[in-house]
């Protein structure tokens, strides 16, 4: 294999790692899967960034558009459809350009999935029952104090992942963070090149708030209304999806549209902060940092330059 046969980019959210995947896609003549856990969902565009209908015409992408909102989605199977579309690309001799920023599915993607115990309905049971009726930021709370390492990762919105680690501290009487063996392997499972993309915070927040102002402006609220309105209720996990949990609890009467745009903003900034500390944790990454006004085509060079081509 050369350098750019298997590529990864990863960085947070709005921090541009999408627009360079698809400038050098096109150069190299590369397929794009895309790590992310909520573009999975069908007609939920504005809300998770898609890439354009432009760029999907020009560039195949992967696993973007693959599950209904009502349907529940893991990285038990992003990571199965994962590895058989890189089979297929590899088959038809292109290489593969992976990008995201969930950084659990990339974990996974590079070292393997940490299966844990098996569920136990009683615990969940038990653990549901407080999110109905203490709320969601209890779970949180306790998740934060039994196991700080895991809850700096988690969302605070992501509802199936603090079960799941409440669960499995419950069942094992350890912190799922000490139990992720597999994510303090040397070497990714596979050879990937993998290049990171970094900004100042402050920029990287500028971004963030100018990202969701342009999702209000393009219809993410009719967006949800329009999901909302489905014969199938949305599941919990695309429920929780930042963006449009915001917008769903405006449409229930129980915040403002500005405060709902407001959280949102938040919320994203809490999920970069989460981002950065997964990433730090990550091996072997090039990291470029890239400058306010930098262009894209300075980016696309650079990441050349690195990869010799």
């Amino acid at each position: 294999m050369t350098g750019t046969d298997m590529i990864l980019i990863l960085g947070v959210t709005a921090s541009g790692k999408g627009r360079l995947a698809f400038d050098l896609a096109e150069t190299v003549g590369a397929e794009i899967i895309s790590i992310d856990s909520m573009k999975v969902y069908r007609r939920m565009d504005i809300g998770t960034a898609k890439p354009p209908k432009e760029a999907r015409r020009r560039i195949k992408y992967h696993l973007i558009d693959i599950v209904e909102p009502s349907e529940s989605f893991s990285a038990g199977l992003f990571l199965d459809r994962a590895y058989k579309v890189i089979e297929q690309i590899k088959h038809r001799n292109k290489p593969v350009i992976a990008v995201g920023g969930t950084a659990l599915y990339i974990k996974a993607l590079l070292y393997g999935l940490f299966e844990g115990p098996a569920a136990d309905s009683r615990i969940r049971s038990e653990l549901r029952t407080i999110e109905q009726t203490s709320g969601l930021e209890e779970l949180y709370r306790q998740l934060e104090t039994l196991d700080p390492v895991a809850a700096r990762k988690i969302s605070p919105n992501d509802s199936k992942r603090i079960i799941r680690a409440l669960e499995v501290y419950k069942i094992t009487g350890r912190p799922i963070s000490s139990l992720q063996q597999q994510f303090d392997a040397e070497k990714p499972k596979q050879d990937w090149t993998i290049i990171g993309l970094r900004r100042e915070k402050a920029e990287e927040n500028k971004r963030i708030n100018k990202r969701v102002k342009n999702m209000i402006a393009n219809g993410l609220l009719d967006e949800v209304k329009s999901l909302l309105a489905e014969d199938k209720p949305l599941s919990q996990q695309a429920r929780c999806a930042i963006g449009y949990a915001e917008m769903i609890n405006y449409l229930n009467g129980q915040i403002s549209l500005e405060d709902a745009a407001e959280l949102i903003k938040r919320n994203t900034r809490r999920l970069a902060k989460n981002q950065r500390t997964w990433f730090k944790t990550f091996r072997n990454v090039d990291w470029l940092e890239v400058g306010a006004d930098e262009p894209a085509e300075k980016t696309l060079s650079r990441v050349k330059e690195l990869l010799r081509i």
